[in-house]
This record gives C-alpha cells, sequence and structure tokens, in this order.
C-alpha cells in the first residue's frame, strides 16, 4: 500500500491543458462549501460572483491532470496520506554550492546520493526570485530565482522526492511587480494591499492590540503616482501585505497555489498564515476569516487535487496553533508542532523531562486524515512564544540566557506597548544541545545530540529535519556578523567538496552525526507503529527519561521508545500493567540486539539507560 502511493505521487501533471475531455464537474456539495466560504469573507453577493471563478480555476487545474494521476486518486487512502514511511528534510535550494553544477543540481546530486532510504520528502524554502528575507519577500510567485536553477531542476528532484512548497501568500516584495503596478498608479493593484494616507491613520489603541511578531513598523512610507502612501507591513518595511478584502488577491493566490501543484508540490506550506487578514481593533490573528480562507484552499485541493495536502505555519502559543487544525478535517493536513523545539531543550538543558512528558500527554489525535509537523530546528530558530502557557517566565528567560552561553542569539518582537519581549532563539540544534567548550568528547556530544534527535521521530506525527540539523551544524556566528542578522547562525552555505571530505572521514563530527542520526531514521521508517495514526501513550516513568509508547494498528505489537535525557545513569522501572507488556524479552530495534530484562515480584520491568541512551523497544516475539 505504502509503496504504491509512493509511486502514484509521482506522476506529472500535463504541460498543457486537455480541453478535449469534458470539463471537470465540481460536485454540488463542494460548489455550496466555496459559496459559503466566500460569504464569510466578502457577503452573499459577491460571493456568488467569485464563486463562478473560483470554479472555473478548479476547472483548468483539473485539466492538466493526467490520466495516470486521476486513475491513482480514485484508489487514494486519505487515511495513508503519510505513513511512518516519511520524513521530510526542510532546505534552500542554494545550502550546497559546488562551482561545475547550479545549486538545485548540487542539491539533486547530495540527495540522491546521501537520503535514499531515510528521507523521502524535500521542503524547499522558498526559491522564488526575491528581494530580502532569505527567499521570504517574493518578487515573482512563479519563477525559479536564475540563481538557483529552473522549473526543470525542481522537475528533477520530483523524480525521486516529494516536495513541499511555500506559499508565501500574507506579503510580497516591494520590487514585485503588483506592488509596482500600485506605485504607478495602475487602477486593478490599488486595492491589491493595505494603504493608508498618513502614519497616523492608524490609532495608538489600535495599534496597542496587533500582534506584532516584529520590532519594525507596521506601516511603512512609499512614494507613488499618487504622492507619498503607508502601506501595512507586517514583518518588513520590504514585505508589503497583501489585501485579502479585495477578492481578486484570494483569487490571484488560489491560481497560484493550483499551479504549485501542478508544478510539483506534494505539500503546501501556509507561511505566516495567521496574518492573512487585517481588521483594526482586533489582535489581527487567528481571525474568523482566515480560518475561512484556509477552509476555502481545503475545499479545492479535497475537490481537485486530494493527494496534496496544506501544513499552517503558526508560530505562536500551543492552544492557538492547534486551532488549525479546524475539526480534523476542514483545515491543516498538518500543523507545525511549534512547542516541540522548545520543550525537548527544555529537557535536555535541565536534565528533565517532567515538563515535557506532561505537555506531550496533551497531543491527542486530532483526526485519521491530520496530524502533527515534528520539527526541532528549522531556517528560523527556536520560537519561545509556543511554550508561553506551558513554561513560566522564569523558565523560558533561563532557556534563553543558556542559548546565549552557547553562542546564540535572542530574536525579539514589539509587544505593541513600548517593550521587546523574547520571540525566538537563533542557534543551531548542535549547538544549542552542546556546548563547545564543555570538558567532553565528540563521541558523548554526538550521543547526546541524537538523543534529543530521537524525541521528534518517536512522537505521532510526520518528522521534519532541517538540513544543518541532519549534519549537527554548528554556530555560524561569521555569518551573523557580516549578513548584520542572527538567523544567519543557522544558514551557512556549504561547499560541496569539503562536506564530502566531512561525511567520508569516520574522525568527524558531520560523519558520526550523519551515520548515527541516519540509522536512527532508517529504522524509523521500517516501523508501522510509527505511523501517525498508530496510537499513542506519553508515560511518566522518572523525571530523566521520556518514554512514548507506541502501538501498530495492524498487528498490535506495542513499541516502547526511551530516552534519557540527561547526563546520569537511570534505572527505569517500567509497570508492565501501565504499560500492558507482560513479558521481559524484547528486541532493541536501534541496534537489532535481544535483552532481557529484570522483572519484579509485580512483573515490573527494570532497566538500565546510560547517559543519553535510546532505546525503542518491542517484545521479543
Amino acid at each position: 500500500m505504502a509503496r504504491a502511493r509512493r509511486k502514484g505521487r509521482q506522476r506529472f501533471h500535463l504541460l498543457e491543458p486537455d480541453y478535449e475531455r469534458p470539463l471537470h464537474k465540481i460536485p454540488e456539495e463542494t460548489a455550496q462549501g466555496i459559496l459559503e466560504k466566500l460569504t464569510i469573507l466578502y457577503g452573499e453577493q459577491e460571493a456568488r460572483i467569485y464563486q463562478a471563478e473560483v470554479l472555473r480555476l478548479m476547472k483548468v487545474y483539473y485539466a492538466h491532470k493526467s490520466p495516470e494521476m486521476i486513475e491513482f486518486e480514485r484508489d487514494f487512502d486519505a487515511n495513508n496520506r503519510f505513513t511512518e514511511e516519511d520524513v521530510i528534510l526542510i532546505t534552500y535550494g542554494d545550502l550546497l554550492h559546488d562551482d561545475r553544477m547550479s545549486p538545485l543540481d548540487t542539491l539533486t546530486y547530495f540527495c540522491e546520493r546521501h537520503l535514499r532510504g531515510t528521507i523521502n520528502t524535500l521542503h524547499l524554502l522558498p526559491f522564488f526570485p526575491y528581494s530580502s528575507d532569505r527567499g521570504f519577500a517574493v518578487i515573482d510567485f512563479e519563477e525559479v530565482d536564475p540563481r538557483l536553477g529552473t522549473w526543470e531542476d525542481i522537475d528533477q528532484l520530483k523524480s525521486d522526492f516529494r516536495l513541499m512548497f511555500d506559499g508565501v501568500f500574507n506579503h510580497v516584495s516591494s520590487k514585485s511587480k503588483w506592488f509596482a503596478e500600485f506605485r504607478d498608479g495602475a487602477p486593478d493593484f490599488q486595492d491589491f494591499f493595505i494603504v493608508f494616507s498618513t502614519s497616523e491613520a492608524i490609532s495608538k489603541e489600535h495599534l496597542k492590540i496587533i500582534t506584532r511578531p516584529r520590532p519594525t513598523p507596521i506601516l511603512s512610507e512609499f512614494s507613488t503616482y499618487s504622492g507619498y502612501k503607508w502601506v501595512w507591513t507586517t514583518f518588513s518595511p520590504d514585505q508589503i501585505d497583501l489585501n485579502f478584502k479585495n477578492p481578486r488577491v484570494l483569487l490571484k493566490t488560489i491560481q497560484i497555489l493550483l499551479y504549485y501543484i501542478r508544478r510539483g508540490s506534494d505539500v503546501l506550506r501556509l507561511d505566516a498564515v495567521t496574518y492573512l487578514w487585517h481588521e483594526l481593533g482586533t489582535h489581527c490573528v487567528h481571525l474568523k476569516e482566515t480560518h475561512a480562507i484556509i477552509q476555502l484552499f481545503r475545499l479545492i485541493i479535497d475537490a481537485v487535487a486530494p493527494v496534496a495536502a496544506l501544513i499552517t505555519e503558526t508560530n505562536v502559543p500551543h492552544d492557538q496553533n492547534i486551532t488549525y487544525f479546524g475539526d480534523g478535517s476542514n483545515e491543516a493536513h498538518m500543523v507545525y508542532n511549534f512547542a516541540l523545539p522548545p520543550m525537548v531543550l527544555h529537557a535536555f538543558q535541565n536534565e528533565d523531562a517532567t515538563a515535557l512528558t506532561k505537555w506531550a500527554s496533551s497531543l491527542d489525535q486530532v483526526s485519521k486524515t491530520a496530524t502533527y509537523f515534528n520539527f526541532l530546528d528549522s531556517h528560523d530558530g527556536v520560537g519561545v512564544t509556543p511554550v508561553k502557557e506551558i513554561l513560566s517566565a522564569k523558565e523560558i528567560e533561563l532557556m534563553a540566557w543558556r542559548v546565549i552561553e552557547h553562542g546564540g542569539f535572542i530574536s525579539y518582537k514589539d509587544d505593541g506597548d513600548g517593550n521587546l519581549s523574547p520571540y525566538e532563539m537563533n542557534i543551531t540544534w548542535w549547538s544549542a544541545i552542546n556546548r563547545e567548550d564543555a570538558d567532553e568528547s565528540d563521541d558523548f556530544q554526538v550521543k547526546r545530540f541524537c538523543a534529543s534527535r530521537s524525541i521528534a521521530l518517536a512522537l505521532r506525527g510526520v518528522p521534519g529535519i532541517y538540513f544543518h540539523g541532519l549534519l549537527g551544524s554548528k554556530n555560524d556566528a561569521e555569518a551573523v556578523i557580516a549578513e548584520k542578522h542572527t538567523r544567519s547562525i543557522n544558514r551557512m552555505v556549504l561547499d560541496y567538496s569539503s562536506l564530502k571530505d566531512g561525511l567520508n572521514n569516520p574522525e568527524s563530527t558531520t560523519y558520526k552525526v550523519v551515520n548515527q542520526y541516519g540509522r536512527m531514521i532508517a529504522k524509523r521508517v521500517k516501523e508501522t507503529a510509527f505511523h501517525p495514526n498508530a496510537p499513542q501513550d506519553v508515560l511518566d516513568l522518572h523525571p530523566a527519561i521520556f518514554c512514548v509508547k507506541r502501538t501498530c494498528q495492524e498487528a498490535g505489537q506495542p513499541l516502547l521508545a526511551l530516552t534519557n535525557v540527561s547526563g546520569d545513569q537511570i534505572v527505569v522501572e517500567i509497570p508492565c500493567n501501565t504499560t500492558g507488556i507482560h513479558c521481559n524479552r524484547f528486541v532493541e530495534i536501534l541496534s537489532g540486539d535481544r535483552r532481557t530484562f529484570e522483572t519484579d515480584k509485580g512483573f515490573n520491568l527494570q532497566l538500565t539507560m546510560e547517559p543519553y541512551d535510546v532505546f525503542w523497544l518491542t517484545p521479543a516475539k
């Protein structure tokens, strides 16, 4: 089943629409749902006008589908959209450099030779022409940045991997054609952006309650055909917010979203999606209109591209973040598990998994068609906002100070009251877990690093791994100084020749991390107990031990994944009545060893875990 699903995903769309076939008939239920969402956004009268255009875009997309794709989708099982085989690598298109190849060709060369059997999906961070923010100030949504390569290079990656594209729909670059048309006075683009005549147009009272992810001003001034104008810029003066109150902006976004699927996107990441809709007098986040737009996207995809998936990126407190699942079937297929990185970091910094265990116990199954995206590091940093209602202010402050001690930085956001508060910690995951000047062996630090990574592999959901997290890269302080941006600490461009040398040198940290971590991933993707829909129970066994029990749905075979988050030897007692496992002979999956553990009179298992040990145990047959 899983292998057939993978093969089907690799089918390409037609280059030209096939209008010799009858146009696709959109189910009446879907058409009515689209009308309902548009009515929430624009009122019933305009909704009926724009519904017809949405349906047209859907039919045009469908005309690009090959007969093989249509046939495959008839048997597609949405409950197995994601399985234990799915692991996603997060990467920029140009993190690898080779004078002989384009960056995308170099990435393809690396992935084909080093990722087979471990990682099957690539999240290509924005690969479009851009003016700033490392790709997130998009100049042209439909072109590949020629500095990276071409659409043909994307097609080559698609031949062997599933792909995730970014939908950066909150804003566009100030250098984009759309914004140029606005500045030139083109009538069709005057309502594409949120425009004010003066910088004081938004009252201080309204400004105070608007949620701000950055310390920069919310309005930026530009000269235009009609004089100076102030436009809404949530993230930076170079990133101009789009005005989704204009239905034509929404229609253009839908067209681009479907274009991305045509060009090979299996998963669509909705970047900063919580900021889509702006309404003065509100926090301008989590608005019902924003959820309606996501639900509209889901309706469209379910109807004409049911194999594709939506993932929402909302770096907000955990309880708010998971609202983007909707009812489990009508919004995101996956939600970034933003609380996971700081919770794991907190556990390893304090050598105590108590808070992590308590929080992870709340991660219930969303539905059979929706799950978590479990990542530890990314192209940005480790956010602290997601855990502000889980950890105390003192715990967060201490975590941030330890990051600084490890050579990292803290980014701040505007609270709206003139004060700044920590927003994210900028540091590589290796450096967050390991201190460079510590009196420890390289092997010990590699073991600690891999132990921390094991938790994201064991929890319910789909694991995501940032490129530098895969390699165990250390802080790039020189890039921070050169680029004057703290996020640059985790965005080092690597010379491929030097990387190959490290991968071939058994004494290098890179070799040790890639081999030890890679073996862990290779074991993970073969265990059906790690299917996102497999039952999960988080067990509170010992403060220093994080333990999760997963159970294979088909065979009912349990798997205990235990991680020692401390540098101490720990004797763990596992109550058989709690786990439902009444035996003392196990297979340790990571090593392949058979192990027999001691039991007391109550048949409680007793096992000893050395510092940063990871055990994946399943009863021996």
